[in-house]
């Protein structure tokens, strides 16, 4: 099984064993990014929220299929996907309702595009913000960390990415300290996806996250993995 990858400069990205086997997540790195205040991906945004508008209005998330994967992953880590709410569904949720999603700047644009597309939570980070060794494992009791534009949040027991510093990611929501800003330009992207997810789906779901990126952003693919699947012999 394929649980670890390496990054730029030889850092590593790894699953703990205590995730292996309920996790599985897509992988990538992004190069040359250039963050700016341009509309583009917010206006394709736009089109985007009215489809899934169209085609989920009058559902509640329990009835929408393509959430279900999402709140699979959360209750495989013993959490309730109605109250600790996965970013992705958190997005439909606010579509749905009619509002806007906020903007921030053309990168938060574009991860919260694709995570509104296929559906699945996005963790989006500044990789020359992230120290050293990354492994996604369980939260220790009582650590957190701040969060962007907001109060403490909580990861113990839960899914989290850590770094040399401590926990600075989650399905649910990013760290303040490792968050995308208008000087970024490399990005690590962790989709994740409940264990079972096929393999080619994700795949797809790391190419339309590039192509935004690409597009939006003018980034450029510097790597890209699947994590928590069995390798072929």
């Amino acid at each position: 099984m394929s649980t670890g990858c390496t990054l730029s400069g030889g850092r590593r990205l790894t699953l703990a064993s205590t995730v292996v086997g309920r996790l599985r997540c897509g992988v990538l790195e992004l190069d040359r990014v250039h963050v700016d205040q341009g509309r583009g991906a917010a206006l394709e945004t736009l089109e985007t929220a009215a489809r899934q508008r169209e085609r989920y209005a009058g559902l509640a998330p329990a009835a929408i299929e393509p959430l279900a994967a999402a709140r699979t992953l959360y209750k495989a880590f013993g959490m309730d996907p109605s109250r600790h709410r996965p970013s992705s569904e958190a997005l439909l949720r606010r579509v749905l309702k009619g509002k806007d999603l906020y903007r921030i700047n053309s990168a938060v644009d574009c991860c919260n595009l694709a995570s509104l597309t296929f559906l699945l939570p996005v963790g989006m980070y500044d990789l020359d913000r992230v120290q050293g060794d990354v492994e996604v494992r369980v939260g220790a009791e009582g650590d957190s960390y701040a969060g962007i534009r907001k109060g403490p949040v909580n990861v113990g027991g839960r899914l989290a990415l850590y770094d040399d510093e401590g926990p600075f990611g989650s399905p649910t929501s990013d760290s303040d300290r490792t968050s995308v800003q208008l000087e970024t330009t490399r990005v690590l992207a962790v989709i994740f996806a409940p264990d079972r997810y096929p393999e080619e789906k994700m795949a797809e779901n790391l190419a339309l996250f590039a192509a935004l990126f690409g597009r939006h952003c003018g980034a450029e693919v510097a790597g890209r993995r699947c994590l928590g699947w069995r390798m072929e012999a």
